[in-house]
């Protein structure tokens, strides 16, 4: 019997699932592998004022996907994290030493354990659960509005694994929650009860059968998509899948996020339509992500640029506007 000659943890140390389909991701790596060394040379051939300055070249690269090695410093130019940084009062260091208010810092405390708890590189001996839960005081020491919200713990949790550096992952969140995520960690969080309003428009414009059968069977989206929205598909989807998602939203918005999300949506149209009640249509939302269509995470980001059609910013902005002047 032949043996996977890939780990059961991915490279950002996350385990498998026990129904994770290694002979598929042997076939899909085999071609992965020489589309990542192309796209490594083709961004390190880019020059430094290239890679900065916004671009129908830079959009296109990015969309490809940005080289694991590079993924840091971009993320930090094309989010504005950097200029972020530049521009602040007080630096990553001084807000993580102040003092904070006690009963936040207590709820951080308590969710620093419970993030990526089967993460290899989240154990006991590690110093990320540290790290972590400085990015976390410092951001609420950064905003005292939001403070801190769950949810958070897992976005700055896989911006840790990724840039390796607690500083860059701070000013990466700060963009995320303040800048690029509408009103998603607020008191009330009425940006993200707009945006899932926002989605049962859309889903009702571009898949209309399939919005009428989930209203028949009642499941409100709250309980099938919150996850995508708050966590940005962390958890939801392969690591790879979703940090190639996150080069997009970093460049180009929170609309990535409704892209993703009707792409999914229509990939399991029949299998939504199958789905007799709320028990079956739960589970099916929680499988998505071992689809060999998201796995193929090349692929995926393809199918999120075309699948969806058109998607003006100008679309979103009225989309939630209506939602906001009919409460």
């Amino acid at each position: 019997m032949a043996t996977s000659t890939f780990s059961a943890v991915d490279e950002y140390g996350f385990e498998r699932s026990l129904e994770f389909d290694f002979k598929y991701y042997e076939r899909f790596m085999s071609e992965y592998i020489g589309i990542l060394a192309r796209r490594l040379k083709r961004w390190e051939d880019l020059s430094n004022s290239e890679r900065k300055k916004k671009s129908g070249t830079l959009k296109r690269f990015v969309r490809k996907g940005i080289p694991i090695s590079l993924r840091e410093s971009a993320w930090m130019t094309i989010s504005g994290a950097e200029e972020l940084k530049r521009n602040s009062k007080y630096s990553f260091n001084t807000l993580r030493k102040r003092k904070t208010n006690s009963v936040i810092k207590e709820a951080i405390e308590m969710d620093i354990p419970r993030t990526f708890p089967d993460n290899i590189f989240f154990d006991k001996d590690s110093t990320l659960p540290e790290q972590l839960l400085g990015i976390l005081i410092a951001f609420a020491n950064s905003n005292t509005d939001i403070g801190y919200c769950q949810g958070m713990n897992y976005i700055a949790g896989l911006l840790l694994l990724v840039t390796k550096n607690a500083e860059s992952s701070f000013w990466l969140l700060k963009t995320l929650v303040e800048r690029i995520l509408p009103q998603y960690y607020s008191k009330n969080m009425s940006g993200l009860i707009t945006d899932l309003a926002v989605l049962d428009k859309l889903v009702q414009k571009n898949e209309p059968a399939v919005h009428r059968h989930i209203e028949s069977i009642g499941l409100p989206w709250a309980v099938t998509t919150t996850k995508w929205f708050i966590c940005i598909y962390a958890e939801v989807l392969p690591t790879e899948t979703v940090l190639r998602i996150w080069d997009s939203i970093f460049y180009e918005g929170s609309k990535v996020i409704f892209r993703v999300a009707l792409t999914l949506i229509k990939m399991h149209r029949n299998k939504i339509l199958e789905c007799k009640d709320m028990t079956e249509l739960v589970k099916c939302f929680k499988e998505m992500g071992s689809h060999h269509g998201v796995i193929n995470c090349h692929q995926f980001m393809k199918n999120v640029f075309r699948v969806p059609g058109s998607f003006p910013n100008k679309l979103l902005e009225d989309l939630r506007r209506q939602h906001n002047n009919s409460k």
